[in-house]
């Protein structure tokens, strides 16, 4: 009778044997499928607040452009801001989050989450998905209001209304989509952490094309169209910088190592180019200024914007005392043209958000980031890849906000009656007065 095979016990024979025992359920844990995700309560608590952060910039942005302009227009500007909160926000539920969020193709969203259909409390990310579609909304809210400065004191109220809603959803929201939204920008490796291209650059260049079909203001510029209100202006500068940590930090989606990042960069870049900025003044006329102040501080929260969380916190100060220079010749520059960009649109975040862009691709660092690496840490072909993000932008944004404009224009003029201009646009748009006159 055939016997079995005596197996004698070595130690290599129970080190094996403990092996497998070990390895065993690690091997059935690989083999399992992944949990889904679940939603991470700190990450939505912080969500939950960096979204409260991003709406009350667009108040903040009434108030700094409101002291800018003369006191006949200054509800008129405030009320550009305000509008947007409501037109543009229940717009991007309605259709503008799904073409900027949803699959889709490389150039827009499909309407699978069309007047938020399968957008409630499932989770995306580890937030709820209601959740990140209002933190999205502020964004484009923000944006839409941005592109105002370039045409208060003459465009017509509801036409202004009407360009800004259809501009949320023709434009912003498929540049979103390249971007964020997995489109053809996102495919080619383009880095915005948190706008410099979605935002700034594509309402930089709505607002200068804005000017330029709606015209130049009566008086200018012949006359001084001083501000009304610096005060009420360093009141906008210093919320919308406050907002704007929740509009960077608040981009990592989660409150994670990259939010306390972006967080830091955000605090350093605008307090470089203040710095900056306030030299520069000071070499042009002897006097800093408080308005030079309030748009130093906007330029650097602009240029940070696409690099927060990106680059290292002494990259943002040299980023942000970098930025100061370009949008501060662009003011000198635009001052000595006829272009009426009332409020500089797009020496400020035009100007700002290109230059931040294309830093990104210098200063990004994967040592920080884990993404990818910019030209100083060997990749230089990531500021060819930012240069190509802002070009298209500027293509995209020119070019539809131009066909927009034209085309209500031809259900209603764009400019106000030059009788309504000359009285102010409060009364004749509103019939309100900002200050009562005894």
């Amino acid at each position: 009778m055939d016997r079995a095979p005596v197996t004698f016990v070595t130690p290599r024979n129970l080190a094996i044997a403990a092996v497998a025992v070990l390895a065993a359920p690690a091997g059935a844990a690989a083999q399992a499928a992944a949990p889904p995700p679940a939603i991470n309560q700190a990450d939505t608590a912080w969500m939950l607040v960096a979204t409260a952060l991003v709406l009350l910039m667009t108040p903040a942005l009434a108030f700094f452009y409101g002291g800018l302009v003369r006191s006949k227009n200054a509800l008129n500007t405030m009320m550009m801001s305000f509008v947007a909160l409501g037109f543009v926000g229940v717009f991007w539920a309605l259709l503008g989050y799904t073409l900027a969020f949803s699959t889709g193709g490389p150039w827009i969203g499909d309407l699978s989450n069309a007047f938020l259909r399968g957008v409630a409390l499932e989770p995306k990310g580890t937030i709820p998905h209601v959740l990140f579609m209002a933190y999205q909304g502020t964004f484009c809210i923000i944006t839409a209001a941005l592109i105002s400065g370039s045409i208060v004191e003459r465009m017509r109220f509801s036409m202004y209304v009407l360009f800004i809603t259809l501009w949320a959803i023709l434009v912003y929201s498929p540049v979103a989509h390249w971007v964020w939204g997995g489109g053809w920008l996102a495919t080619w490796g383009a880095l915005d952490f948190a706008g410099g291209t979605v935002v700034h650059v594509n309402a930089a260049i709505a607002a200068l094309v804005a000017a330029v079909v709606v015209g130049k203001r009566q008086e200018y510029p012949s006359s001084s169209l001083l501000p009304h209100s610096v005060p009420l202006t360093l009141l906008g500068a210093g919320l919308l910088w406050f907002g704007w940590f929740g509009f960077n930090a608040g981009s990592a989606l989660a409150a994670s190592p990259i939010a306390a990042l972006a967080f830091v960069t955000t605090m350093l870049a605008p307090a470089a180019t203040l710095l900056v900025w306030t030299f520069l003044d000071a070499a042009r006329s002897r006097k800093p200024t408080a308005v030079g102040a309030a748009t130093a501080i906007v330029v650097g929260l602009v240029a940070i914007t696409p690099a927060a969380g990106f680059i290292s916190p002494m990259s943002a100060i040299v980023l942000g005392a970098i930025a100061a220079v370009p949008s501060y010749l662009g003011l000198m520059i635009r001052a000595k043209t006829s272009l009426d960009d009332s409020l500089d649109v797009v020496a400020a975040h035009g100007v700002g958000g290109t230059v931040g862009a294309l830093l990104t691709g210098i200063f990004a660092a994967k040592s920080w980031n884990g993404v990818q690496d910019g030209v100083l840490a060997g990749n230089p072909k990531q500021l060819m890849i930012q240069a190509t993000a802002v070009a298209a932008v500027i293509v995209y944004s020119g070019v539809v906000s131009f066909v927009i404009l034209k085309v209500i224009s031809l259900i209603s003029p764009l400019r106000a009656d030059a009788n309504d201009e000359m009285q102010g646009l409060d009364i004749s748009m509103h019939g309100e007065e900002a200050y009562l006159h005894e």
